[in-house]
């Protein structure tokens, strides 16, 4: 017999494409650097690219653009 929830959740993926959150949780865990090894093997054994690139770009720029938030707001209130 088959796991009903670990079907349910590869259905709508095609083969070697990673899911967002799947992508989200590696990007995180590698701006953070807890990134496993295993999990690490798994991003780079996807077939493409793209979705971390992209996901990294855009974590990036919100991170920055985050702290020029924060900085801005510091001042002000001196």
């Amino acid at each position: 017999m088959t796991d009903p929830s670990s079907t349910d959740s590869h259905k709508n993926q095609k083969p070697g494409s990673p899911g967002v959150l799947k992508v989200m949780q590696s990007i995180l865990a590698g701006a953070f650097g807890v990134q496993s090894d295993k999990r690490r093997e798994e991003d780079f054994s996807s077939h493409s690219p793209w979705p971390y690139i992209i996901a990294g770009i855009l974590f990036t720029a919100g991170f920055v653009i985050g702290l020029i938030v924060i900085v801005q707001m510091v001042l002000a209130s001196q």
